[in-house]
């Protein structure tokens, strides 16, 4: 063949080449990043809410410290379906509004009338005849509303971050800025939820006076499998997951094995070991409630500025090796507030008087610190699953329910095993506190030493 052929040839291979390239996908502004992230402000203003005054209040309403936990069980449950099926749908919706936000607004609506009927479960339970200090029906319309809580939770957030995922498919970078994002309009909720616990922690029903004074940016890729599937498709995704996906969901189990106790307990350890009170038993326990709302506040503070930072802390010294050192330090943490209630316990204060300042100011500092570690914990696991799972086809919502399982099954395990545990030694929070601790220890070194510093897995293609 003559050159100026094989020229010619040579030219037309690579201009129908260029054709059948598909045109680079523009990149998302970070405003509209910024702008799909602050959903979670709002959702976490509620959530923070509760969980400041939520164990404390079931107490008051005539549950036992010891079956308290329980209570919280009915979120995990739901969490461990809810969110990989609306993963699954959400990733094969066809509306014209796009495939995330109507879930995204059937979940706020939901959250809305949630926090009205926990909000309110107490005067509902007087109007429909409760009386005394035990209110069974008041507690019914509050385990009601919290589980429409958490289901609604799961159905707004789960989607929210798969949208991010979407709007910046693969580039590394930006998933880690979006999932910082999100986890700063989180700190911005717990602020205002937080400070709204530390500023009153007592609830008031009725009658009580009476009686004693379409959008294209969200997705140009489905599922490979687009088979009608529901749990058993989740489970069988499980077998294209490399090593290091698995590692990571190990890390997040023991991660959130040791955040749970402390979330559940975090205002009752105050109110009970640090202040010594009890529930409706005089003002301390409900003074330590408040001031450990106000710690969670301040917790709220370090975890935004956590966030605003963890795209160059990532950056510079790998997500791994930055979420286990915060494993470690929760470890430490949670050491503290051992020592801590050690050394309140051998003090003459409790049961008349209210602590010293310097146990209150270290209580605080203790929670204030914790804020960087829960950062970490709402922003890496998610940016570690989505780079990883990206290039194996199964849709951002599916990738993500499949780590809410690694979420859910350890507070299943809390929420059973805290209370009963707790009243084996004695009925305080502080052996709850002890297992958290040992677990956020195991999940940082393994972090560290497991979790390699490179960007994303090879591409394996489903079958």
């Amino acid at each position: 063949m003559p050159q100026d052929e094989r020229q010619r040839s040579k030219s037309r291979a690579s201009t129908s080449r260029a054709v059948a390239r598909p045109p680079a996908r523009a990149k998302v502004p970070l405003r509209k990043l910024l702008k799909v992230a602050s959903v979670a402000g709002g959702i976490q203003f509620g959530w923070a809410l509760q969980l400041s005054l939520l164990t404390p209040y079931v107490q008051e309403l005539g549950i036992p410290h010891a079956w308290a936990s329980i209570i919280w069980l009915c979120g995990p449950v739901s969490g461990l379906f809810v969110q990989p099926l609306v993963g699954h749908f959400s990733d094969r919706c066809t509306s014209r509004f796009g495939r995330r936000r109507p879930f995204i607004v059937c979940g706020a609506i939901s959250i809305a009338v949630a926090v009205l009927l926990i909000g309110l479960s107490a005067d509902i339970g007087w109007l429909l005849g409760d009386r005394g200090d035990f209110r069974p029906r008041a507690i019914a319309v509050f385990v009601f509303g919290f589980w429409i809580l958490d289901v609604a939770n799961n159905m707004t957030q789960g989607p929210c971050r798969a949208l991010l995922a979407d709007l910046t498919g693969k580039d590394h970078r930006r998933t880690r800025v979006a999932n910082a994002y999100f986890s700063l309009f989180m700190a911005v909720g717990n602020i205002l939820g937080y400070a709204t616990g530390s500023f009153s922690a007592h609830e008031v029903p009725l009658g009580s006076r009476d009686q004693s004074a379409p959008c294209s940016e969200e997705g140009h890729e489905q599922s490979s499998d687009v088979h009608e599937a529901f749990l058993w498709e989740l489970f069988g995704t499980f077998r294209y997951f490399s090593g290091t996906i698995w590692i990571i969901l190990i890390v997040t189990a023991l991660t959130w094995l040791g955040w749970f106790p402390f979330l559940l307990f975090d205002t009752d350890w105050m109110g009970r070991e640090i202040y010594g009170g009890e529930p409706n038993e005089g003002q301390n326990y409900a003074t330590g409630v408040r001031m450990g709302a106000l710690g969670l506040m301040l917790n709220s503070v370090v975890l935004g500025i956590t966030s605003v930072l963890m795209e160059k802390l990532c950056r510079k010294w790998g997500a791994g090796f930055i979420w286990g050192i915060s494993n470690i330090l929760m470890a430490l943490c949670f050491l503290a507030m051992l020592i801590l209630y050690y050394v309140a316990i051998h003090m003459d204060y409790r049961g008349h008087d209210l602590p010293p300042n310097g146990i209150v100011i270290a209580a605080l500092i203790i929670f204030t610190i914790l804020g960087g570690p829960l950062a970490i914990t709402y922003s890496v696991p998610y940016a570690l699953v989505s780079i990883r799972t990206e290039s194996l086809g199964l849709g951002q919502g599916l990738s993500l329910g499949v780590l809410n399982l690694a979420i859910v099954i350890p507070q299943i395990v809390v929420s059973m095993g805290s209370g009963p545990w707790d009243q084996l030694f004695g009925g305080g929070n502080s052996p709850a506190f002890a297992v958290g601790g040992i677990s956020a220890l195991a999940g940082g070194l393994i972090a560290i030493l497991a979790i390699p510093r490179s960007s994303a897995q090879k591409p394996r293609a489903l079958p």
